[in-house]
C-alpha cells in the first residue's frame, strides 16, 4: 500500500518538478566513446553513477550532457521520500526551477528495472516529458517499471559508489517549501558533477 501511495505521489507531484515539452531525438546518438560515469560531489560526500548507454542511450546521453554543461552544479536533492526515492537535478538552493533542454523520449521499455540504487528519469504524467530531473531508487520500486500498455520511469544507470550517502540522505527530515513537499530541511547540494571514464 505504501509503494502504491508513493507511486501515486510521484505521478501527482511530478508535474511540479519536471518540465513538459516536445521530446527531442538529438540525444539518440550513441555515446560509446563518451565517459560512462558521472561523479556527483555533494555537501555530504561523493556519489558515482555508472551510466548504461547500451540499454538507455537517450537517457544516458541526456544526463551526461547536463553533467558536462555544468547544469547540475549548485542544484539540490529537492524531494526525499524514505522507502521510495530521492530526486534532484531541477532546482537551485533557493528552490528556483532551472531552465532545461527539450524533453526526451521515454526509454522505460529498455528492460532495466527500478531497483534499489538505480537512477531513473523523473517526468510528469506525460510519458515523454523527462528533461533534467532524475531520481535514485532507495527501494525496489517495481511499480515504476514499464508494463504492457503502461509507460514507466526510464532507468539509465546505477550508483556504484556512495550508496551509504544515499541511505543517509533518504533519512533526513523534510518539510514543505515554496509549495513543494518532501524538501530536505537542510539543503543537500550537488556542488559539482564531473564525468570520468
Amino acid at each position: 500500500m505504501k509503494k502504491l501511495l508513493c507511486c501515486l505521489l510521484l505521478c501527482i507531484s511530478a508535474p511540479l518538478f519536471a518540465e513538459t515539452s516536445t521530446p527531442s531525438t538529438s540525444t539518440d546518438e550513441a555515446i560509446k566513446t563518451q565517459p560512462t560515469q558521472v561523479k556527483l560531489e555533494t555537501n555530504l560526500g561523493n556519489i558515482v553513477i555508472q551510466l548504461d548507454p547500451e540499454n538507455a542511450p537517450v537517457s544516458a546521453a541526456n544526463f551526461l550532457s547536463y553533467a558536462q554543461s555544468g547544469f547540475y552544479d549548485g542544484t539540490v536533492f529537492h524531494r526525499v521520500i524514505n522507502g521510495f526515492m530521492i530526486q534532484g537535478g531541477g532546482f537551485g538552493t533557493d528552490m528556483s526551477k532551472k531552465t532545461t533542454q527539450p524533453a526526451i523520449r521515454n526509454e522505460s521499455d529498455n528492460g532495466l528495472k527500478n531497483r534499489t540504487g538505480t537512477i531513473a528519469m523523473a517526468r510528469t504524467n506525460a510519458p515523454h516529458s523527462a528533461t533534467a530531473q532524475f531520481f535514485i531508487n532507495v527501494n525496489n520500486n517495481a511499480n515504476l517499471d514499464y508494463a504492457s500498455g503502461r509507460w514507466g520511469y526510464a532507468v539509465f544507470g546505477e550508483v556504484i559508489e556512495g550508496m551509504h550517502l544515499i541511505n543517509q540522505i533518504k533519512q533526513v527530515p523534510t518539510t514543505s517549501r515554496n509549495g513543494y513537499r518532501d524538501v530536505p530541511v537542510d539543503p543537500i547540494v550537488i556542488l559539482k558533477a564531473t564525468t570520468q571514464p
